[in-house]
């Protein structure tokens, strides 16, 4: 069986290594573009895109244009990680507030019934490592999970295809867990 593809998109992360690597563990090729030389099409090269976190703030849409562009328009599962979250969050009309700064595990309550958690408990332990918080689900998607500090952890679109987490899924177990409940859904 031939394996699956997955366009990782850097947008700059420390982590795109163990990013790639988690993939790749759950049985998917991966390809890493940067953000600014995105394909204005899937065209079936690909049967999911990931895009990973920023250090460049999330409302540079003129910069993100290409990728939002992709994103909105690709016809696979997406998966939005920290920054990649925001990004798409930002470019559907939500708005980002700065908050605590949190780095290393958290806890965060998810929505059991969707299949993104399906090899987790109702309570994760995921890493993070940011300042900005998405507050509320912008108009067509909604959140699936929350924490003591953000009600929007985990966001998905109203069609399920497009899903965003804040924290760094390529860290932690219950991270590779969430990602292989996203790679269920197209490998």
């Amino acid at each position: 069986m031939a394996r699956s593809r997955v366009l990782v998109v850097n947008n700059g992360t420390l982590s795109l290594k163990q990013l790639r690597r988690r993939f790749e563990d759950l049985g998917s090729d991966t390809e890493a573009v940067d953000a600014t030389s995105v394909p204005a099409r899937i065209d079936g090269r690909y049967q999911a895109v990931v895009l990973s976190g920023t250090k460049v703030r999330a409302y540079d849409l003129d910069h993100y244009r290409p990728l939002v562009d992709l994103v909105m328009g690709a016809d696979v599962p997406v998966l939005g990680i920290c920054g990649g979250m925001q990004i798409i969050a930002v470019a559907a009309g939500g708005r980002l507030e700065d908050g605590p700064q949190r780095v290393g595990g958290h806890e965060v309550q998810v929505d059991k019934e969707d299949p993104l958690f399906t090899h987790v408990k109702p309570t994760v332990t995921v890493f993070h490592r940011h300042t900005l918080y998405l507050q509320e689900a912008p108009e067509g998607f909604r959140s699936i999970g929350r924490s003591e500090h953000a009600p929007v952890e985990f966001l998905r679109s109203d069609d399920g295809r497009i899903y965003g987490a804040q924290a760094h899924l390529e860290f932690r177990s219950d991270g590779l867990e969430i990602l292989r409940g996203f790679a269920q859904q197209f490998q």
